[in-house]
């Protein structure tokens, strides 16, 4: 019975939602913040991704490599701290800048590529306590900051390379090689004893971010290794996080906390264990001059929403200069972003992943939350739909009550429900101009049918061939081609069958249209749709070519829509939708997508 009861509570919290699953008790503050700041900010702030004239010697512009790039003498490179105005440098501003812009932790680069520490370490010579009159210790401050303002302090630390460390791994040691015992000398020397230092004086560290973004089997790096720094780290501070750039991954070794996408690489899948998102407004990460690709508050905003809406973090870099600045473009976003966070906050902060599908609907992201006895959906708008209506598709449980996040007085809005489909009538201005949040209010996580294909918000039913559920195995999907001016489809050169699940709110008739290439010449074949005991039939006729790009020479195959009839839906409910694609000739036909309005 006891155990009886185990599996039940254990099922019972699966199914209500209570906690983003796979994760340890280490991590689940890491889970509840969602939003952090990054700073890269070092010795390579003072070149601005300039050296003697020349720009870094790579068109990524990473500027914190430019010691590496552009050749640098070691002790050459240390004179760039000329250029640092120390009365104007302050780091309790970058932690308040973080607090203002809604985040809950900031990773700093401690000890990036160049090996040089932010930190008077007794390990090595090569850090500011060396090199600062009086001496400043930048993660001394750091961590006063944070610890006065409520932030969370984490540390990068380039473990696997080190351009400074004469035994340390420089990309150059794939011509000039280097033994495993040399680089274990400098693994023992500096990286041991350094990380040890920043765990033991500067009190509580919340994650340590390595940064190795490779597989430790890929690298001179050795498992042992790795599992010796891991073991320090749980030593001297247990509940520190440690990423997945340690060199292990989440799936070789569970006691990983978390898992780190790519450098700017958002999330594409819903994970049940925590993960992370690096990430810049511009482009580099250290401080450059000449970068402004710089992304808008709006698509920063969808990217921290994003990733929250698939269980994942956002981590936003700033690269200060040399006086300790950051970039206007860069805070200014930010602050806005705090704004935004203010009164939305409670659908980021511990919010996760809900069940449907994360591209379901045309207009945003779900993120959701139980809230006490009350299950939250937050549905981010990120198009305000010209009809005020908000179409909601796959939830068969009707709502309590919904309203908009940003509305002090939570003003009941209208809305009807059915089956699996739940219409909201919104105001007629939408209240963030960036993205606005509704609330979906349930006494318990709503039931939901899966698989279905949402109602657009336009009121019509877009079925292609990636959004059939379940996926056929052995459907191949030719992607986009031509700059995408060659939409992707499926080249049926045999029968094919294809099949869509939706919902009808309201009966009614339905016009139905089909989108394909046919580029044969004689031709008996037909595509044949089948719902509500109707069928329709249309015979494939050639649609030519067309012109990609006017005066290139760029001539493709032209995709043409095509009415196929109308179908009656003589009630509300649950319909499948068959179509199947007969080519009688040898010439394939490419079918692109089925329309319902």
């Amino acid at each position: 019975m006891k155990n009886l009861i185990t599996c039940v509570l254990f099922l019972f919290f699966i199914q209500s939602g209570f906690a983003q699953q796979n994760t340890n008790k280490r991590a689940e503050w890491f889970t509840e913040a969602r939003f952090g700041m990054f700073i890269h900010w070092g010795v390579y702030s003072g070149a601005e991704g300039f050296w003697k004239g020349e720009k870094l010697r790579n068109n990524n512009d990473y500027a914190e490599w430019i010691l590496y790039r552009n050749r640098i003498d070691r002790n050459e490179y240390v004179t760039l701290l000329d250029r640092f105005q120390w009365d104007d440098i302050d780091p309790e501003e970058w932690v308040i800048l973080a607090k203002n812009s809604g985040m809950k932790y900031i990773t700093i680069t401690a000890k990036h590529h160049d090996g040089f520490g932010l930190w008077d370490s007794q390990v090595s010579d090569y850090d500011l306590g060396d090199y600062t009159n009086p001496k400043r210790d930048i993660i001394s401050e750091m961590a006063e900051a944070c610890k006065k303002h409520g932030i969370k302090l984490c540390l990068y630390y380039s473990h696997w390379v080190d351009w400074e460390h004469p035994l340390g791994w420089d990309h150059t040691r794939e011509i000039y090689k280097i033994s495993e015992s040399d680089y274990d000398r400098y693994w023992q020397q500096k990286v041991i004893p350094q990380i040890t230092e920043l765990l033991t004086n500067y009190g509580e560290i919340s994650m340590l971010w390595f940064d190795m973004w490779i597989h430790h089997s890929e690298s001179i790096v050795t498992k042992e290794q790795l599992l010796q720094l891991k073991s320090l780290i749980r030593e001297l501070q247990p509940n520190c996080l440690i990423n997945s750039r340690l060199g292990l991954s989440i799936e070789e070794d569970p006691d990983i906390d978390y898992k780190t996408l790519g450098d700017n690489q958002l999330g594409d899948k819903k994970e049940d264990f925590p993960w992370q998102s690096p990430a810049t407004v511009a482009h580099s990460w250290g401080f450059h001059l000449s970068d402004n690709q710089w992304k808008s508050t709006t698509t920063l905003l969808k990217s921290l929403i994003g990733n929250v809406s698939l269980n994942g973090n956002f981590m936003l870099n700033i690269g200060p200069r040399a006086n300790g600045d950051v970039p206007f473009e860069i805070s200014q976003r930010m602050l806005k972003m705090g704004k935004w966070l203010e009164v939305n906050g409670e659908s980021i902060y511990g919010a996760e992943a809900f069940d449907l599908d994360k591209d379901l609907h045309d207009w945003g992201k779900i993120t959701c939350k139980q809230d006490g006895n009350t299950f939250k959906l937050f549905l981010h708008v990120y198009n305000w739909p010209l009809s005020k209506h908000l179409n909601l598709t796959g939830i068969t449980t009707n709502p309590d009550r919904i309203y908009l996040l940003a509305d002090k007085q939570e003003s009941s809005l209208s809305f009807s429900h059915s089956g699996a489909f739940t219409e909201i009538t919104l105001p007629k201005n939408q209240p963030d101009p960036y993205v606005s949040v509704v609330v979906v209010e349930y006494k318990a996580k709503p039931e939901i049918s899966d698989g279905l294909v949402a109602k657009t918000s336009d009121g019509g039913y877009s079925l292609l061939p990636g959004n059939q559920n379940p996926q056929p195995k052995s459907m191949e999907i030719t992607p986009p081609a031509k700059y995408g001016t060659v939409p992707a489809f499926v080249a049926a050169n045999g029968v094919s069958y294809f099949s869509w699940k939706i919902y009808i709110d309201k009966p009614g008739t339905k016009r139905v249209d089909v989108s394909y290439s046919f580029q044969g010449y004689l031709n008996n074949s037909q595509i044949v749709l089948e719902v509500a005991e109707q069928s329709l039939y249309h015979s494939v006729h050639p649609t030519g070519q067309t012109v990609g790009e006017p005066n290139q020479d760029w001539h493709i195959d032209n995709f043409e829509s095509n009415k196929m009839g109308t179908i009656d839906f003589p009630e509300p409910g649950f319909y499948t939708i068959k179509l199947s694609i007969q080519p009688t000739e040898r010439d394939p036909i490419k079918f692109q997508w089925l329309w319902l309005k």
